[in-house]
């Protein structure tokens, strides 16, 4: 059955990699963006590709953005938009922690809310979390991106078990992606050493923690979203998803034996 499919956070990377393939599966996709830049960047790829995607600005920090989903009689909603920071927690100034936390937890529930308002009348829909497999193990130097997400992902879990003991048939799962080189990692990491000048707990090392994170980038990163948007379309179309959509596997695989042995 085609659904009407709503995903934030859609004018790149794996978001926008999620809504072309979705929209090839035959399925109503409403692709949002942060800005309208975005949005006309995103309708001019359309066009190229010949695909249609319904694109429009939605930034999910804005109340009013957020309510021109309450009309949309919505199957799936994919909570895609996020941001990232660095640093460490010794001394990044909090006010970056929270703005992380307002998009990638407050505004994404305070979107999902509304979401779940028609879905809950209707007795039907779904709701995917984009979280991450940072959100599952400590990440030195990106915990102001990995506690977000770690909430994120509690966030869903919870909100899954409430769902079900409502017995309106509303699904919730979450999308844990792994490394992929989509220039988002690039950015989130590289944010810290703007701040992290000679007054930094770390600023001695700041060098070689810059050639590190470029080598375990370079080694571990995926160098195609496929295998992440293809768990996102599963979880989409399915009527029952699971709770955890995990790609590449592989990473999936290390951060389950790191859980195990206490990391």
């Amino acid at each position: 059955m085609n659904k009407t499919i709503l995903i934030t956070g859609a004018g790149t990377g794996i978001g926008r990699d999620s809504a072309f393939a979705l929209a090839a599966r035959g399925h109503r996709v409403i692709a949002t963006t942060f800005d309208e830049a975005q949005a006309q960047a995103l309708r001019a790829e359309c066009q190229e590709r010949r695909q249609i995607l319904e694109v429009f600005k939605l930034d999910i920090t804005s109340p009013t953005d957020r309510e021109k989903v309450l009309p949309i009689p919505l199957d799936v909603l994919i909570n895609n938009a996020g941001v990232g920071d660095s640093g460490s927690l010794a001394e990044v100034d909090l006010e970056r922690v929270r703005v992380v936390f307002e998009v990638n937890l407050f505004a994404t529930l305070a979107l999902t809310q509304l979401a779940l308002r028609g879905m809950i009348a209707r007795e039907r829909g779904s709701v995917l979390f984009v979280s991450s497999i940072a959100g599952r193990v400590p990440v030195p130097f990106l915990m102001p991106y990995s506690m977000s997400k770690f909430a994120l992902s509690a966030a869903g879990a919870g909100l899954r078990a409430e769902m079900d003991q409502l017995g309106r048939n509303v699904q919730i799962a979450l999308i844990e992606p792994g490394a992929f080189h989509t220039g988002f990692n690039q950015s989130m990491t590289g944010r810290k050493y703007g701040w992290m000048q000679q007054q930094s707990y770390f600023s001695a090392s700041s060098a070689k923690m810059k050639k590190k994170e470029a080598r375990e980038f370079a080694l571990i990163e995926a160098s195609s979203t496929r295998s992440i948007v293809a768990q996102i379309v599963k979880a989409a179309e399915a009527s029952r998803p699971k709770l955890r959509y995990v790609a590449p596997w592989i990473q999936g695989a290390v951060v389950r034996l790191a859980r195990i042995l206490g990391a």
